[in-house]
């Protein structure tokens, strides 16, 4: 990509002392971080109500849902709680991982953080499949262009995790105020339709509009703490996203741990009101999910009515919605790279996801989380239902080791602050339950992939990805270690003065590139050797006449090569060499030219590149290229 170009795309580069000005201050950070978990008003409320819609009794299903959903309110402040403490003891960033791995071991760190990389490119796949899901319903309205968009369902997909990692690869800042406009239009959207729905109950005694459905007769069945659990754990979709915070503590400005206990309290408010506002309403209203309605859409259908002034609104809460399970995506951005660079800190990630970027942010660990995100959204169609099953699981691992963890570390301070320890420990008791719930509930799920019908999806799937990344994190520590290892070792003798040989390759003609390379090789060693793999013997007088006159005292070796190869004879010749002079290093010169213009690199052979790569595994050989110009 030309410079200007790039420039142009992802902006001027900004100097490291500038990092303190790029980061984030609440009224930004919130939209940033806060989407995913506010998105989930748009789905958690239905995902309870389905599990229940099923239920003998139809007056059950509303009877509990709003209880099961303020049951949801007091785990969504325990876990903002225990992240609340989270924050301020571990002001550094890096979540449950860094709170599991210092008070559970190592191993419990791995494990929550691969639960959480899992978890953020499923947040990424998740919000953009089911936000173009929810586009494509509302445009069913308008002479069936959603019908008519579906093939390119897959295409459009990528086309926006693509306009959001650019956002991203543009720095924090920039990306923060470009998503400020939708988030914020949803919560104000969403308390607007929340104060118009309970005007429509308690004063005027109805809704605007009737939208309850019929309750299907050949799926009821009875009331039992089975489904409640089911309905709890589903409805528990509302909390993934909120330990995005404590992750990216980090991008705030100072000080970074007030502000960003101060952004988590705020998420955890305008949630909790949120979530028990949609569930009150869909209990009054008595609404029931539809497959082609959500709830959001029916309480707005029924606050507001789809005509006349207030019908601006119903079709604004749809697009708002809409715009904000899209940008849920953004908070995995914010938080993947962040995690990655931790765990590439600590040797169990690549080196390169720790580094910044010429705009201040992670783009390795961006770019790796796009391609992620791509893939599952092409192998699954972009089908939002396809990928739930692999929703969630990630999180509530992640929750219960980082409850887990600020329990074992209460436990072991002289003096218990046995109000943190009894909610933290209450906190992880029940996300431990619920995860149980889920893993069990979603374990298989039948659908078809790549056109074939198989158990591929479920819980199964995402508990395998997450095992996975854990044996790969073991590998990069492991490799890292041993590479620590021997670089500290200092080898006997180092301080004695290095002998080594020194090779010069030359072609068959001698030009001014060999000469430079000759000078080169004699300024090393004066004994130095020129070495020439003879393909045609006739060719082979007219350069012994070419090296009388110009290659002074350096002797000049033929290796003949019957096959036309040139690395063969090569390594052999090494090999006698070594066995020959023992010296302790063989310097191999290759002179090489640059053409003027990088398309007549077309024109001529490669052998030196493919010599760098067959002599670069071979031991106590030096590589040097003498490179000459040409200017036409």
């Amino acid at each position: 990509m030309p410079f200007s170009f790039r420039r142009l795309i992802l902006g001027s580069p900004l100097r490291s002392e500038r990092a303190g000005h790029e980061r984030l201050p609440i009224l930004l950070a919130l939209p940033i971080f806060a989407s995913d978990a506010l998105s989930s008003v748009a789905y958690a409320t239905d995902a309870i109500l389905t599990q229940l819609q099923a239920l003998q009794v139809r007056q059950d299903l509303y009877r509990i849902a709003l209880p099961i959903s303020i049951g949801i309110i007091m785990l969504i402040g325990m876990v903002v709680v225990s992240y609340w403490q989270v924050i301020f003891a571990y002001p550094e960033g890096g979540g449950s991982y860094v709170v599991a791995r210092r008070n559970l071991g190592l191993r419990f760190g791995l494990i929550a953080a691969s639960s959480l990389l899992v978890d953020y490119v499923l947040t990424v796949a998740v919000s953009v499949a089911d936000g173009i899901s929810q586009s494509f319903s509302a445009l069913h309205q308008f002479h069936n262009l959603g019908e008519k968009l579906e093939p390119y369902r897959v295409l459009i997909c990528v086309a926006i995790v693509l306009l959001i990692t650019l956002a991203n690869l543009r720095g924090v800042r920039e990306s923060g105020a470009l998503f400020a406009g939708p988030s914020y239009g949803f919560i104000v959207l969403i308390f607007i339709l929340i104060a118009f729905g309970v005007y429509r109950h308690l004063v005027e005694g109805h809704p605007l509009q009737s939208v309850a459905m019929a309750q299907d007769p050949l799926a009821a069945k009875p009331l039992n703490l089975w489904v409640l659990m089911k309905g709890f754990a589903s409805g528990c979709a509302a909390l993934t996203g909120i330990e995005a915070v404590s992750n990216g503590v980090q991008a705030f400005k100072k000080p970074e741990a007030r502000n960003a206990s101060l952004t988590l309290g705020i998420l955890g408010c305008i949630l909790a009101v949120m979530f028990i506002g949609i569930t009150y309403l869909a209990t009054v209203f008595q609404i029931r999910p539809s497959e082609h309605d959500t709830v959001v859409a029916q309480i707005a259908r029924a606050s507001f009515g789809t005509q006349g002034t207030l019908g601006i609104l119903f079709y604004a809460v749809q697009i708002f919605t809409t715009l904000i399970l899209l940008l849920a995506a953004n908070t995995a951005f914010a938080g993947f790279p962040r995690l990655a660079s931790i765990l590439a800190e600590d040797g169990f990630l690549p080196r390169q996801l720790a580094a910044l970027g010429d705009r201040l942010a992670f783009n390795n660990g961006i770019l790796v989380l796009a391609a992620l995100a791509i893939g599952f959204l092409v192998a699954f169609k972009g089908v939002s239902q396809a990928l739930l099953p692999l929703y969630t699981v990630g999180v509530f691992i992640a929750f219960t080791s980082a409850q887990a963890g600020m329990v074992r570390k209460s436990w072991a301070l002289p003096t218990k602050p046995w109000l943190s320890l009894g909610v933290n420990f209450a906190g992880a008791l029940v996300t431990l339950v619920v995860l149980g719930v889920v893993v069990s509930g979603k374990f298989w799920v039948q659908r078809e992939l790549f056109g074939l019908s198989w158990l591929h999806e479920g819980a199964w799937m995402s508990l395998a990805l997450m095992w996975a990344i854990y044996l790969l994190f073991k590998a990069i520590g492991t490799h890292y270690k041993h590479v620590e290892d021997q670089l500290a070792e200092i080898p006997v003798g180092f301080e004695h003065t290095l002998k080594h040989t020194v090779i010069v390759l030359v072609p068959s003609r001698i030009h001014r590139g060999i000469i430079t390379a000759l000078n080169y090789a004699r300024s090393i060693s004066p004994d130095a050797i020129a070495v020439h793999i003879a393909f045609d013997p006739s060719k082979e007088a007219r350069l012994r006449e070419a090296w009388e006159e110009h290659g002074g005292e350096t002797t000049l070796i033929i290796l003949h090569s019957p096959y036309r190869t040139l690395i063969d004879p090569l390594m052999q010749y090494l090999d006698a060499a070594d066995r020959v002079r023992k010296d302790d290093i063989i310097t191999v010169i290759l002179p090489e030219f640059v053409p003027a213009r990088w398309w007549h690199n077309f024109l001529h052979n490669a052998h030196g590149w493919l010599l760098r790569i067959r002599l670069y595994y071979r031991r106590d050989v030096i590589i040097t290229s003498v490179r000459y110009y040409l200017d036409r």
